[in-house]
């Protein structure tokens, strides 16, 4: 908003002031003023958005100075609140026992632009997106900002569910801040729901732009926008995600909780109690993001993965974000971490590499741990478990021993025992399992069906499978520096499914093309720098 505007606006809002509280306007003094403030029997004031606060006069407010304040406004709606048309200005009533009004806190409304600059490149991934805040930090300014831009420069059908007016400011024509943006308006607070759903079917939106959901029956309202394939914008009433998880009101906003029971193995393996909490369903937002303060973001690119981390007791670090700073959607990365052990192998893929300023890139960690800690789970066949089990702990592997065959994921069976296993077999292939025989119960031969079954290259004694992975993760470091040096391409060393896609996936994140060529054992990566080959796995 420009200086004369905003002037003109602050006008609008000086002239329903009675003059005894007017004359002691000061302009240049306004800037950064969030609220006016006017209570029976106390001198009016004006807050500052530091928190600091001046009064206007020495004079006490009367019952005579709230009426002609209250002459000069819209009627109240049943949640205390009125506004100037085509301002953003927002008028709030405190009402005594007898409802009489006895105080007012006149809010300034400001359009401040560059707000989300920093989340630009969030706004426009078309997923739906929650803020949460506490009051005063901008959570509507961001909501405003965000309605012009998709409105204007993606040109997506925009329709904002207006409660209080507050998103597009109060009459009938929505102020210019939201741009081509289309306003519904709100009759009473309670009828928000119903505005929200009538928005989608009446009116054909790409986006639909919600403040303040509080309810349960507006979150279901928005699960059901949401599942309807429409964008959904919005702010709900809590200061971080983890205070949102907890709120038994609106957490379905973001998957909700249940109670779940876990087998003793399972409960083993996580070293947590046998009854825990987990994640319901899918949420209904993508992204959350919490505003810390009015020039600092804290951004969950993934809200599914988030909640489920904390729920599990694992530490996650949302990606801290700051107003004044620009960032790329491609070098932007939330770090998060999900068990120690894990983790400090792959911080060490970072920490171990030199490598030159142009390839300090952000690496998909998060990728790399579903790829590399995702459990398998083993059903033996007349297979040595305790033999088996010191196989998986030596090596550091993915995988645990499972005793229920409904629960496994590969199965490793004793090849002399086939007939007399054949009803576990079957089993196994009507629930399209992988088999893997052994020919004996030795240390060896079950260390190398285990690594085949996991498909793991083979190790000598010293070497683990993140031993390779760092090492082919290095080669494909190099073999892009050279490309971005000026060579025109580059073959890597053979390397098995599982790592090439990790190669894949480094490569793309420098623009680059990489296809697999090579046969069986001989498979590997070529790198070019231009677009002559299509990437293929």
């Amino acid at each position: 908003m420009s200086n004369l505007q905003f002037q003109n606006d602050l006008d609008k809002l000086v002239e329903i002031l009675p003059e005894k509280i007017r004359k002691h306007i000061d302009y240049p003094t306004m800037d950064d003023v969030i609220e006016i403030v006017v209570d029976i029997g106390r001198p009016p004031e004006i807050r500052h958005a530091e928190g600091k606060i001046e009064y206007l006069g020495d004079e006490n407010v009367t019952y005579e100075d709230i009426d002609y304040i209250t002459s000069r406004v819209q009627e109240f709606t049943t949640d205390n609140r009125s506004g100037i048309p085509g301002t953003l200005h927002r008028i709030s009533a405190i009402r005594n026992r007898q409802n009489r009004i006895v105080g007012l806190t006149c809010r300034i409304g400001r359009v401040v632009t560059g707000t989300i600059s920093c989340i630009k490149d969030i706004c426009l991934q078309n997923k739906s997106i929650l803020f949460l805040g506490r009051p005063g930090v901008g959570k509507t300014t961001k909501l405003r900002e965000i309605s012009r831009l998709v409105a204007d420069e993606l040109g997506k059908r925009v329709v904002i569910v207006d409660t209080s007016n507050e998103i597009a400011g109060d009459g009938d024509t929505p102020h210019p801040a939201v741009g081509h943006a289309r306003r519904m308006q709100v009759r009473q607070p309670e009828f928000q729901k119903d505005v929200m759903i009538e928005a989608v079917e009446n009116h054909t939106p790409e986006v639909i732009v919600v403040d303040e959901i509080g309810t349960e029956a507006e979150a279901q309202a928005a699960r059901t926008i949401a599942e309807r394939g429409v964008m959904l914008i919005a702010t709900a009433h809590g200061n971080s995600l983890e205070s949102l998880i907890k709120n038994p009101t609106l957490s379905d906003l973001v998957g909700g909780i249940q109670s779940v029971t876990l087998g003793d193995d399972e409960a083993k393996r996580r070293s947590s109690q046998k009854t825990v909490l987990e994640r319901e369903k899918q949420p209904t937002f993508d992204i959350v993001i919490e505003i810390l303060d009015r020039n600092t973001l804290a951004v969950y690119k993934d809200t599914a993965e988030a909640v489920d981390y904390i729920l599990r007791g694992w530490p996650i670090r949302p990606e801290i974000r700051k107003v004044d700073k620009s960032y790329d959607a491609q070098k932007t990365e939330t770090k998060t971490e999900k068990s120690p052990n894990v983790i400090d192998k792959i911080n060490a893929l970072d920490d171990k590499i030199e490598h030159p300023e142009s390839l300090k890139f952000s690496f998909s960690r998060q990728k790399y741990v579903e790829e590399v800690k995702k459990y398998k789970k083993i059903y033996l066949y007349a297979v040595s478990r305790s033999i088996a089990e010191k196989v998986i702990e030596r090596l550091d592997l993915n995988a645990e021993i499972t005793r229920n065959l409904d629960d496994a994921d590969i199965v490793i069976a004793h090849k002399n025992f086939i007939k007399g296993g054949a009803k576990v077999l079957s089993t196994a292939e009507e629930n399209r399992l992988q088999i893997f025989y052994i020919k004996t119960n030795s240390m060896a031969q079950i260390q190398k069906v285990i690594k085949e079954a996991l498909d793991i290259a083979e190790l000598n004694e010293h070497q683990t499978f993140y031993d390779i992975t760092e090492k082919a993760l290095d080669e494909a470091k190099k073999a892009i520096d050279k490309i971005l040096a000026g060579a025109t391409d580059v073959e890597l060393t053979p390397q098995n499914t599982r790592i090439r896609k990790l190669q894949h996936e480094l490569v793309e994140q420098h623009n680059l093309e990489s296809k697999s060529i090579g046969e069986g054992t001989n498979r590997h990566l070529r790198i070019v720098g231009g677009k002559d080959y299509n990437r293929a796995n």
